[in-house]
């Protein structure tokens, strides 16, 4: 018998621990080199452990929802085994030797590790209802995940007679019980979040309980854009196998106003204010997950081609869940498109560490006063959150403008004016 581990990827050193989501093999089970066994869930991307060498699975060391670090051995492959045959002897768990009577507390058998304990008290499980299989016996987050899919019985109070006041002499008059609806029958499912869904919940709390968040707002014509990206769409497909979209422009006119009002391009280190000397704009994408910002680096020195290829990219990546740990890492600014779902306007939160977020949303015909004259244009809202610990005002308001006249006048961003 040969046996090869399979162990956790190296995780990014922001990444402390990371979940083990479901087995796409079971021991006894063919695999083939680098077949995917199991993808595993950080707080940033999903990442998928292939096979190291080819065999039988033996045993998978972690069960489906465990929590595991960098280089963890989390399953073993006999490479000299046969399919259908049972786990491999070395890795079955070896009998636990018998607590010498002196030392009775040492057993911890049935012991929930803390994540555990909470995921039982959420769906109501008894204590030892659920049996572990981590270290000594504890029961891990997975031995719960699996006991909740197997229905295990919660823990259920026996009812408490209501004491009696002697006091009372008369009986209280009979009174006739509403008509209630019966509640019971309302179907309700309790899922743990994920680890994405958690990190984003923190980050949003972090940025609402630590930046003075204010947001400035204004109105652009997109007639402008509108008429160019019709002039040249079908030259500009040809050429460059993408489409031309609103957001290159979104992310050149971003672009220029940071350039013009860097404090908007910065961020806040402890009592220091870091200025960034190039501009990683991070796109935010919704994706089956949840929301992910990946990082369009070093824009100023991209084109329009180049900013649509990469946006196109991303989209792709987040919808498969290939997004990697280093494109959704850093960045200065951040765009959020709303009016790709239909919003009219909202307050977008920033991103931490950076210090402000423009909002997009749909571009709709709106009656606007223009010479004195009440005209149709197609006006877009932007919203810009920003940081006023280090952002004043002035610059926030004037950064907006600066976005509002290079759209309006898209020529300015060929001629960086």
């Amino acid at each position: 018998m040969a046996i090869v581990e399979v162990k956790v990827p190296q995780l990014s050193e922001s990444v402390a621990e990371a979940t083990l989501l479901q087995w796409k093999k079971k021991p006894g089970e063919a695999v083939a080199v680098d077949e995917i066994l199991i993808e595993i869930e950080t707080d940033k991307v999903v990442l998928e452990v292939p096979a190291p060498a080819a065999g039988v699975l033996a045993a998978h060391v972690v069960g489906d929802g465990g929590t595991v670090v960098s280089d963890q051995v989390i399953a073993q492959i006999d490479t000299e085994g046969k399919a259908g045959a049972a786990a491999a002897p070395a890795a079955a768990a070896p009998a636990p030797a018998a607590a010498p009577a002196a030392a009775p507390s040492a057993d911890k058998s049935g012991v929930a590790m803390p994540a555990a304990a909470k995921l039982m008290a959420d769906n109501n499980l008894a204590a030892g209802s659920v049996a572990g299989t981590g270290k000594d016996g504890r029961v891990t987050k997975g031995d719960v995940l699996g006991a909740v899919a197997s229905g295990a019985k919660a823990a259920v109070p026996a009812p408490v007679a209501a004491p009696v006041n002697a006091a009372v002499a008369k009986p209280l008059p009979a009174v006739a019980a509403p008509t209630v609806q019966n509640l019971a029958d309302r179907p309700e499912q309790r899922v743990p979040m994920s680890r994405l869904r958690a990190r984003i919940a923190e980050r949003l709390v972090q940025s609402q309980s630590t930046n003075a968040i204010l947001t400035t707002f204004n109105e652009v014509n997109m007639a402008p854009v509108m008429e160019m990206r019709k002039k040249f769409q079908d030259k500009f497909e040809k050429e460059h196998g993408v489409k031309l979209g609103f957001m290159s422009f979104f992310v050149k006119a971003a672009v220029a106003a940071l350039k013009r009002y860097p404090v908007l391009n910065a961020s806040v280190d402890g009592n220091d204010i870091v200025y960034h000397g190039y501009f990683d704009i991070g796109i935010a994408v919704g994706s089956p997950r949840g929301l992910v910002v990946p990082i369009i680096r070093n824009a100023d020195q991209l084109s329009f081609a180049d900013i649509e290829k990469k946006i196109g990219e991303f989209g792709q990546k987040a919808k498969d869940g290939k997004l990697g740990i280093e494109e959704l890492s850093g960045g200065t600014f951040s765009i959020s498109n709303g009016g790709t779902f239909g919003s009219m306007l909202s307050t977008p939160i920033i991103n931490p560490p950076q210090s402000a977020i423009l909002g997009v949303h749909a571009t709709k015909d709106r009656a606007v006063v223009e010479n004195g004259q009440v005209v149709v244009r197609p006006i877009n809202y932007l919203a810009m959150s920003y940081d006023h610990r280090i952002i004043d005002g002035r610059e926030a308001v004037l950064g907006l403008v600066t976005m509002k006249e290079a759209l309006e006048d898209p020529a300015r961003l060929l001629f960086d004016i």
